[in-house]
């Protein structure tokens, strides 16, 4: 149980992710808080400059798939279609800037641990972080190669009239959910050296609090100037999620 919460008792996703925005400004923490902060800010706020400016143009060619006979429901499906939109380009630059912070976001994954347990992690320092670098490419790319299947399966459905239009921006939204809980959960997980399948495993037995924790995600990643900060606060809050939820089923207790 960490020490910033009283009980982790009925604490949800959702607990976690308010957490994260409160863990990001600890003393201790601040200068592994603004390598990942400014990976975000770089890719992810010319990302969406870029994004903000062809939208229109992106949904206006969907909304060109819509059959006549459902264009009364166009007040429906426009908005559907942006957020499909968003979701897609959302996850895609989101990992990219995991993928070039991941040594970063492991180590104040780790760093926060420590604090919230009181047991030192191993003492890296660049050399172990440089050491360790293709490990944990391997990891990211794992990660990649669980999501491409799942996501070409679902952008399909957005080219069957009716349920591309109207539940796949849902099921997008939903899977996006799920991405965001193993991507960012994943970092506490890998700095103990758990397989990505019992990682995800331990995730699908406690699934509905996983999936309101990535849904925050997703929508902060969604709103700007917001989303230049949400790498290091989902990190902060599935690490604190990680140490009440799942380090006592993976570890030795009173050892790292």
């Amino acid at each position: 149980m960490t020490n910033l919460t009283e009980t982790n008792k009925n604490l949800n996703g959702f607990h976690y992710f308010n957490l994260g925005w409160r863990l990001i400004t600890r003393p201790g923490l601040k200068r592994f808080v603004i390598l990942p902060l400014l990976a975000n800010i770089i890719i992810l706020g010319s990302a969406f400059w870029w994004l903000y400016s062809q939208i229109g143009t992106m949904v206006n060619w969907m909304m060109e798939k819509v059959p006549d006979w459902l264009q009364w429901l166009s007040y429906v499906i426009w908005p559907l279609s942006v957020i499909f939109v968003l979701l897609v380009f959302t996850y895609f630059f989101s990992t990219l800037a995991n993928i070039i912070a991941s040594p970063f976001n492991g180590l104040l994954a780790e760093k926060l641990e420590g604090e919230i347990t009181g047991i030192a992690p191993p003492d890296t320092g660049v050399m172990g972080i440089l050491k360790d670098l293709p490990r944990i490419l391997k990891r990211e790319m794992v990660k990649i190669v669980y999501y491409l299947p799942r996501a070409i399966v679902l952008l399909l459905f957005y080219f069957i009239p009716v349920v591309g239009q109207t539940v796949a921006p849902i099921l997008w939204f939903v899977f996006g959910a799920w991405m965001m809980a193993i991507q960012y959960n994943d970092f506490p997980f890998d700095n103990h050296k758990i397989p990505f399948a019992d990682m995800k495993s331990t995730l699908k037995k406690d699934k509905w609090n996983n999936l309101q924790f990535g849904m925050a995600v997703n929508i902060f990643t969604m709103i700007p100037i917001l989303n230049l900060v949400i790498m290091p606060v989902a990190i902060c809050g599935s690490t604190a999620m990680w140490v009440d939820r799942y380090r006592d089923q993976h570890t030795s207790k009173g050892h790292w």
